[in-house]
């Protein structure tokens, strides 16, 4: 017998984190920007409630330039006031700040590795652990619990799912 998450399993199809859990979470994800853009959102998440970043969402994918990392590495003081007085996303200066180093370290990456996907697709990683060391090491505002969402929401860890769940079924299927 399948069953739903526990945490979405009474939600109605219209809630707003059963779309996320049916359309989203745990599913891989290639593309830079979208990758991006999956980490903008895990970092503004850190000490608010996920609700009200999947509210936000298309405001965080309007500031920040449909999470195109190289307009966002070109954020300069102005543009990062404009961010911090913009009612639409989270008006956190430290997070808004981190986005921008990070992408500055997406370009970074994209010159050695090709892309944002090929980067995370070369590490040879085996525990959470050992991607946070990476993560650290190369972004900012990327603590355990970002990175663990982070890799989770774009299928690279496990867990996003229960095992039965037909979401789950749905993205081994497409990973197979």
């Amino acid at each position: 017998m399948m069953n739903y998450c526990k945490f979405c399993s009474q939600l109605p199809l219209d809630n707003i984190h059963r779309k996320y859990h049916d359309n989203h979470y745990g599913f891989p994800v290639t593309n830079d920007f979208e990758l991006f853009g999956r980490l903008i959102l895990e970092i503004n998440q850190a000490g608010l409630s996920w609700e009200t970043i999947l509210k936000k969402e298309a405001n965080f994918r309007k500031a920040f330039d449909e999470y195109n990392y190289f307009r966002i590495a070109k954020y300069d003081f102005d543009k990062i006031n404009l961010l911090v007085n913009d009612s639409g996303i989270i008006r956190h200066r430290q997070k808004i700040e981190s986005i921008v180093y990070n992408a500055n370290q997406l370009t970074l990456i994209k010159q050695t590795h090709g892309s944002f996907n090929e980067w995370l697709n070369s590490q040879d990683v085996k525990s959470l652990e050992d991607w946070v060391k990476i993560f650290k090491k190369n972004f900012k505002f990327v603590g355990k619990e970002i990175v663990n969402e982070f890799l989770m929401s774009i299928g690279i860890l496990n867990g996003a799912h229960q095992k039965d769940c037909p979401i789950q079924l749905k993205i081994n299927l497409l990973i197979t």
